[in-house]
């Protein structure tokens, strides 16, 4: 069977974005712990997910990005609490998304699931972008998928492609795409503060909660508030 790389935070866009291509590849997933808040929550989602899943799973320790990180992801810093019309306001979500952004996080993580990819011949690099999100965080966008495959283009002596099953889809077509088909999103973990149950007040579990609403599909998530 063709291989491929997931990168698998344990949160709803990656797990439906990994799931999209469960029974044509046989899939590596790996989580990075980088110091954040939520490594706990994320790894032990993660491991459900691979177990349910079949996946191989694989976690990657980058304590020198903890090091340098100055985002309130890893630091002592407060993760943000937005309200439901924050959501759609450019200006909050920009300042929510400076307190959380991690130095090149994402691209990082995609250059050492290239190495992965490149070690054991797999053809494609799965990741959970999607439009919502790329409307604050540039990481996201079909404009750095694109670059980040034209890299791979020249740099790389294997075909390998970035595949983002998300990268046009807002929250709730995520939980549609995923609810369509099977995808373990009760087992995902998105919050930022990694609490034992998801906070509910973050960005993410708010936009996380609004997705399930919007898809009217149902819930299934514990969040504390």
């Amino acid at each position: 069977m063709k291989k491929a790389i997931a990168v698998l935070s344990g949160g709803l866009d990656c797990t439906v974005s990994a799931s999209v291509y469960a029974k044509d590849y046989e899939i590596h997933a790996i989580t990075f712990n980088y110091g954040q808040k939520a490594f706990t929550q994320e790894l032990e989602a993660s491991q459900k997910i691979c177990k349910k899943m079949g996946f191989t799973h694989h976690v990657i320790n980058l304590d020198w990005l903890a090091k340098i990180s100055t985002s309130s992801l890893n630091t002592d810093e407060d993760i943000p609490e937005v309200d439901l019309n924050d959501l759609d306001d450019e200006e909050k979500s920009s300042e929510t998304a400076s307190s959380v952004w991690v130095p090149a996080r994402n691209t990082v993580f995609t250059a050492i699931a290239a190495s992965y990819a490149e070690s054991i011949g797999a053809e494609i690099i799965i990741v959970g972008w999607d439009k919502e999100e790329a409307n604050t965080f540039p990481d996201n966008s079909k404009e750095y998928m694109e670059k980040f495959n034209e890299l791979f283009e020249v740099g790389s002596p294997i075909d390998i492609e970035i595949k983002a099953p998300a990268i046009d889809l807002d929250k709730d077509e995520i939980v549609k795409l995923g609810a369509e088909i099977g995808a373990p999103m009760d087992l995902s973990y998105s919050c930022y503060k990694g609490s034992e149950y998801q906070c509910g007040v973050c960005e993410i579990c708010m936009r996380r909660k609004r997705g399930f609403n919007k898809a009217g599909i149902k819930d299934l998530t514990i969040y504390e508030k």
